[in-house]
């Protein structure tokens, strides 16, 4: 048996923009992707804190440094600029692999610079600049 188990999340991103007439996914930036161990082309779910939607899409990794998180195609509909967003990727583990397992979650601030990233029970502030 596996058992699909959260491994990365983006925590309080905000969003920067909204494209509607792109292909689908969410961009974002690619130092934020590293720190959360989210990879490009990876499915990851959206939870929109100020409207309670939720969706699921798609990463397409962003410009380095530049704190965007963009919602693209029908999912721009879903969402503002400006909304809170937790950004959640899973992985399919067994219950061994899960057991061991200490997932990412990256804190970002208000314009998606990293604040703290927290790997099992060790948690460290990072600096605005990467």
């Amino acid at each position: 048996m596996l058992l699909n188990m959260f491994h990365g999340k983006i925590h309080r991103a905000t969003v920067t923009e909204a494209n509607l007439n792109y292909m689908g996914s969410i961009t974002i930036d690619e130092d934020l992707l590293d720190l959360a161990g989210i990879l490009p082309g990876e499915r990851v779910q959206v939870v929109d804190n100020d409207n309670g939607n939720r969706l699921e899409t798609y990463v397409i990794k962003g410009e380095r440094g530049s704190g965007v998180i963009c919602l693209n195609g029908a999912a721009a509909r879903l969402v503002s600029i400006g909304d809170t967003v937790i950004i959640i990727a899973y992985a399919l583990m067994t219950p061994e692999e899960a057991k061991g397992y200490a997932p990412k979650v990256l804190l970002v601030d208000g314009e998606n610079k990293p604040v703290s990233l927290r790997d099992g029970e060790k948690e460290r502030e990072l600096s605005p600049k990467l």
